[in-house]
């Protein structure tokens, strides 16, 4: 996608490398963890929302440990910040996300967040209200990497391990179920494209089931025309993993279940400017969805 001409990143000189002996020591965390392809692009948000305000300053997060995080690792990110469309695709989310969690608690300040597939990100540092709980949840080897990295800073937070590709993950996170509870926030990005179609509307229509009334859901998605095609994918394809999973339109989202209903789609085509919109608007009839963006779902009153 064409990036917008009056915003060109002009590329700055990489930091300097960490100690040789802090990446010998931190190099080992990573080979010990023997990351699989999917969960091993934990690695690509991390590198983007680290160092990717030097290219992208509008749209710099400001993230307050992804820099140190890596520095821990030891990992080498250069072909990540090689990729720019992939390291604006996530500063833009990440701001998409942080304002849709803003405007959640703003509304419902005691309320609940999850981080469904965590990684390493650490969304709680923007949406922290003082009064508000957070969890962070994923499969047992990055949580096992995250335990000493990103442990809880408060009682309000708390980890838990999660397998989204097995049903019942709702109860098994003692997530609130009763219609009189207050509403959740779920956050999922970078995680359902890699599962199979069948799985993913598992993992909507759980929500749908259980969730109470006024909880959302923000997920990103890509088109249908993109699955199977990962390995053409700069950040993504070195890892092995693949995309399984895409819309064709995103109502789709919504008519998995009756108690769902598409609040907000938001393409990345916004984060390049004019020119970007302009783009989007023309494939969209061709791709039936954006070719990259975010969706947020809400529940309805109701029984399921």
């Amino acid at each position: 996608m064409p990036q917008s001409p009056t915003r060109r990143p002009a590329r700055s000189p990489r930091s300097p490398a960490p100690p040789a002996r802090a990446l010998h020591r931190t190099g080992s965390l990573l080979q010990r963890a023997q990351l699989p392809p999917v969960l091993s692009t934990l690695l690509i948000p991390l590198a983007a929302r680290a160092h990717g305000g030097r290219y992208f300053p509008w749209l710099d997060c400001h993230d307050a440990v992804a820099q140190a995080l890596l520095t821990q690792l030891g990992a080498d990110v250069s072909s990540t910040l090689d990729d720019l469309p992939t390291v604006l695709h996530v500063l833009w989310r990440t701001r998409a996300i942080k304002e849709a969690g803003r405007a959640f608690f703003a509304e419902h300040p005691q309320a609940l967040g999850v981080n469904l597939g965590c990684g390493l990100t650490h969304h709680f540092q923007w949406l922290d209200t003082g009064a508000n709980q957070w969890l962070d949840a994923d499969l047992p080897p990055v949580m096992a990497l995250r335990k000493p990295l990103l442990p809880p800073q408060c009682p309000r937070m708390r980890h838990a391990d999660l397998d989204l590709s097995q049903p019942g993950w709702w109860q098994r996170l003692g997530l609130p179920a009763q219609r009189t509870d207050p509403p959740v926030l779920l956050v999922c990005e970078g995680v359902l494209m890699y599962l199979p179609p069948a799985q993913v509307h598992a993992v909507l229509a759980e929500f749908a089931q259980h969730a109470p009334p006024g909880s959302r859901m923000v997920l990103d998605v890509m088109t249908r025309q993109a699955v199977g095609c990962a390995a053409r994918h700069a950040s993504v394809g070195p890892t092995g993993a693949e995309f399984r999973w895409g819309v064709g339109r995103m109502a789709e989202l919504a008519a998995v279940h009756p108690r769902l209903h598409l609040l907000r789609e938001q393409s990345v085509a916004e984060g390049y400017g004019w020119a970007g919109i302009a783009m989007d608007m023309w494939w969209r009839p061709w791709l039936g969805a954006p070719l990259y963006g975010l969706a947020t779902v809400g529940v309805r009153d109701g029984s399921p």
